[in-house]
Parts: C-alpha cells; structure tokens; sequence
C-alpha cells in the first residue's frame, strides 16, 4: 500500500521502518525542518525490547545505554544533597534501557530503508476520503492521494484533529507542565551527580550526559490554553511560573530556557479514545493514547504499537487489521497511563510538607 506517516518522532519513524520492511510504500511528512530530537533521556522497556531486538537494533541500543537515574540526588537551596531518586520507583525491572532522546531518533532515523519518503517543512492540511484512498491536501499546498494514514504526530496531532475531533474531547491534563532546555554551560560534566531542586509546586533539574546537559523543570499548573507552536508564548509561561525564586540556580536555568531556540515545552497530559481508527486511518503513539511523561512509557508504547500494528495491517481487510492492532496494544496502554500515578508527587510534591515528606520516606527506606 501507499502509506503516510504524519510525524517524524518516535513512533513515525519506527511505523515507517516496520512498514517499508513489509513492502509497502512509506511517505513521512514532518512539519519541522528536521528530525526533532530534543529531550530528556527515555526508557524502552519490557517487551519493547524484544520488538528492538526483531528491528535489529537493540545492539546499538545498549551500546548508548545511560544509568542517569542511578546519578539523580534530591537537593536543597544550597545544593546539598537531602535524598536519592529511588530507582526502583523508576523501573520496571534491571532490563530497562534508560537512552537520550536523540540517540534513539538517530538509530531509528538511520534505520529507514532507503526507499523511505521523508517531506520536511510540510504537513497535512485537510485528509479527504472517498472509500478507496484519501486525498491528502498539503499545507505546503501540494496534494497527493494514498491508501492509508498512519497519525503519529503526537499530543496534539493534527490528524486525530482532523478526523476524530477536537482536542479538547481526548486530551486529559495531569495538572503538570514539564520544560526541557539545552544547557551548554554544563556539558562535558557527565561525571557529576544530576541535582533535582524542589520548592512547593515546582521542580528544575540538570540532567548530564555524554558531552550534553539539560534543563529540565517541571511545575504543577492548571490548563494553560496557548498556541502549543508559538515559543515565545511558552518562555513566558515557563518564565511567569518561576518568576520571584531566586534560590538554587532556578534563574540560571530559567535564562538558558529562554536562550534555547528549540526549547520543548508541554503538559504532561493522556489522550483516551475509543477507538484509533476509522476508515483508512488509524492513529499510533502518543496521538493515540499518550502516557504522558510522568509514566515514562511513551517510547516503550510506540515502539510496541508501531510494531503491532505493522504486523496486522491487511490491505485486503484494514478493519480488522486495526481491530487486531488495538486489542493487541491496549493492556499495554492501560498499564502505561497507569503508571503515570503519583509521578508528580514524588518529583515534583505541591507543597513543603509533602517535599519534606518524600525525602524523609527515601532516606528512611535506603538506611
């Protein structure tokens, strides 16, 4: 078949290696100008790393494993260490691959066949189906015609928009936004322990490794309703929600936020929906079923469904295929939202009571 992936992160990339591998015809549309590869550290876990292991990457894959949980320490406003991020909170097991976001996307970007379309600075504008194929109009104002859609362009995909509905019908905000910036002044220094800073409501974070360093904060917000592409809008929002602390290096780090051309800034939300297909297009990863950051399951959830639904796609019955695809997916979408539970009160606690709480559990539970 003729295929579009709308999106080129995780589960766009890896849907378009486990389609074009099966003989179909894979174009990828991403709205960038290149593959985004910003972020924290993920983990790929459980029986997603079986399916890495069947895309022949899981070899490359431990070969940039992190252990960047294992550096994390809790500290105060002066620095000082008060208690360790308890691991095992984290993990699901000693067999999760902790990798930074842009190792991952690189292995899978090179992993493409050859014969794989990739379209950057584009992105659907309108989808138009007719029974046998959709007509696809393009922003860019180019139309092409295809035989399926596959919506894998996130949290606020515009393919589940178009065809499904608004946004505002499966999105579920966690009450949490999370920020990540590059921070230069800190790279090189992976030898050193991540700090994780916390006052009532809101966190910030260095995170090192390899020759990077970000900054990454987190803070407890009611929905926020902003243009999600205007980046100024999302500084302000990031630099308002911070505005007044001068402890730790919160001003340090909220500076090199707004020096950050590429700075990734979003809720931490779920989408929930009944189904993630309907005709000849069918949604995967988080524009399907987000987990949301505090589960730290989203790469693992793309990585399964891309695969399942690549092994189940039949031209000859696209129903079922999707319907296979789904029951397939789904305990593992449960299991994954679910996680999301309490991730904001252990990182990110609402008030001092409660930080000084978790860091009298944790010291207590490693003594």
């Amino acid at each position: 078949m003729k295929i579009l992936v709308s999106g080129a992160g995780m589960a766009g990339l890896s849907a378009a290696t486990n389609l074009v591998t099966r003989g179909h015809d894979v174009t990828i549309v991403e709205r960038s100008s290149h593959f985004r590869v910003n972020g924290s550290p993920i983990d790929v876990r459980g029986d997603a790393i079986d399916i890495t292991a069947k895309m022949g990457l899981l070899d490359k894959i431990r070969e940039h494993r992190l252990h960047m949980t294992d550096q994390t320490v809790f500290v105060d406003a002066d620095g000082n260490a008060v208690a360790p991020l308890p691991v095992a909170e984290f993990d699901d097991s000693g067999d999760d691959i902790e990798i930074a976001r842009e190792d991952l996307a690189n292995l899978l970007a090179e992993a493409l066949p050859a014969e794989t379309t990739v379209v950057f600075n584009d992105s659907i504008g309108t989808l138009t189906e007719d029974g046998t194929g959709v007509e696809v109009r393009f922003v860019s104002g180019r139309t092409e015609r295809f035989d399926l859609i596959v919506g894998a362009d996130g949290l606020h995909s515009t393919t589940r928009r178009l065809v499904f509905g608004p946004e505002k019908q499966f999105v579920e905000h966690l009450g949490v936004y999370v920020a990540i910036a590059d921070l230069p002044a800190e790279a090189g220094r992976a030898d050193l322990p991540n700090p994780t800073y916390n006052y009532p409501g809101r966190m910030a974070s260095i995170m090192r490794y390899h020759d990077r360093a970000l900054a990454v904060f987190e803070f407890r917000s009611d929905w926020v309703d902003y243009d999600y592409h205007d980046l100024d809008a999302q500084k302000k929002i990031l630099t308002d929600a911070y505005a007044g602390h001068g402890q730790w290096r919160v001003p340090e780090l909220i500076a090199a936020a707004n020096a950050d051309p590429e700075l990734y800034f979003d809720s931490c939300s779920q989408v929930h929906m009944p189904t993630w297909h309907t005709g000849r297009v069918v949604l995967v990863g988080d524009a399907a079923h987000a987990a949301s950051g505090l589960s730290g399951r989203g790469t693992t959830l793309a990585l399964l469904g891309t695969w399942f639904l690549a092994e189940e796609l039949r031209e000859d019955d696209l129903a079922a295929g999707f319907a296979r695809y789904e029951e397939r997916q789904r305990p593992y979408v449960r299991t994954g939202q679910a996680a999301a539970a309490g991730g904001a009160d252990l990182v990110t606690p609402a008030t001092q009571e409660a930080i000084d709480a978790r860091n009298e559990r944790i010291r207590a539970a490693m003594s």
